[in-house]
Parts: C-alpha cells; sequence; structure tokens
C-alpha cells in the first residue's frame, strides 16, 4: 500500500503517461476514449527504476483516492478523464447544469475577461458542478479568481459541452459574454 506522498508521485507520473507524453514512453492509447489496458499502463510504470514495485493494486488505490478523480479504471482498462494534451480525445455532447465554475487566477482574468475561456494548451475548457474542483484547479498558479458560467448562454452560442465524469464538464472556448467572475470562499 502506497503512502500519500508516494500515491501523489504516482498520479503525477500517471497524468504524463495518460494526458500528455504517453508514446514517449511507449504507450498507445485508443483514440476514441483516451484508453490502455492497466496490464499495459504498468507494465510501462514498472519499466521506470522508481516505480519497479508497482502493483496494479497501487494503480487501483491511486486512481480511487485522486482529489481531483483524474483517472477512471472500467474493466480492465484505465484512462484520464480529461485534460489531455497529446491527441483529440471523443466525448459525447451532453446538457450541462446551468452554471458551471471554473477556476483561474488573477493575473489570467484579463485575458479571460477580453477572449473569454480558452483551452490553453488542452484540447477542452475545464469546468465543475462545483466549486471543489474549480478551487483546486485555479489555486495553484496565484490568488484564486473563481468564475460562473452561464451555459444556457453558452449553448446558444454554440459552444458544446461534454461530461468527464465525476463533475467535471469540458467545453468548446467559452466566449467572455457567458462569464461571470464570483467573489472568492473566504469572501463570501
Amino acid at each position: 500500500m502506497l503512502n500519500h506522498s508516494a500515491e501523489v508521485s504516482l498520479s503525477k507520473f500517471m497524468t504524463k503517461l495518460l494526458r500528455h507524453t504517453p508514446q514517449q514512453y511507449g504507450l498507445f492509447l485508443d483514440p476514441e476514449d483516451g484508453s490502455c489496458l492497466l496490464e499495459e499502463l504498468l507494465a510501462v510504470i514498472n519499466a521506470a527504476p522508481k516505480w519497479s514495485h508497482i502493483t496494479e493494486e497501487d494503480i487501483r488505490q491511486t486512481v480511487t483516492n485522486s482529489e481531483k478523480q483524474r483517472f477512471a479504471i472500467e474493466g480492465e482498462r484505465v484512462k484520464a478523464r480529461y485534460g489531455h494534451s497529446h491527441t483529440k480525445v471523443a466525448y459525447e455532447p451532453g446538457t450541462p447544469p446551468s452554471v458551471l465554475y471554473h477556476g483561474t487566477h488573477q493575473n489570467a482574468l484579463p485575458a479571460i475577461v477580453k477572449e473569454g475561456l480558452q483551452p490553453m494548451g488542452r484540447q477542452y475548457v475545464h469546468l465543475s458542478e462545483g466549486l471543489h474542483f474549480a478551487t483546486l484547479a485555479g489555486s495553484r498558479r496565484g490568488k484564486l479568481v473563481l468564475l460562473a458560467v452561464d451555459t444556457v448562454k453558452a449553448v446558444e452560442s454554440g459552444v458544446t459541452f461534454y461530461y468527464a465524469g465525476n463533475e467535471v464538464w469540458l467545453a468548446e472556448p467559452v466566449p467572455p459574454a457567458c462569464i461571470a467572475p464570483l467573489s472568492a470562499p473566504e469572501e463570501q
């Protein structure tokens, strides 16, 4: 059983493998859903000397305990739910709640007000149903700013939304007219 620190480290390595540079490690993901066999992921992880002791159970533990729920295991397959930067993963369009949230930082706000929400090197804009995930995402790079996205207005503007699971929604770029800043949680 991995301790918390080892889980976090393994999660970061799995993120690299399943979201960003799979081919660099000889891992080939299904072009439809971005998944691979759990045993293939384990073999790639075990090939790295630091991770030669990792078991399938360790991967399952890391997936289950991941605070951001970045991964999903379905049967014998594993995938990143969202955040891919390597190839476009297909998601089914869905109807989101009327408001979704996006966490960002103060320095990014002027560009968002001007240009809207952009994928910024990823395939989609990441949004969440609640403030928890938005806060986690937005507090990584500076003073937290939470944004509310009016999804009804966004759909009317031509934005398509995709459900990635576990309260996470993905979207094409969201126009500025559909976005409103919220006060920070400590100010509410």
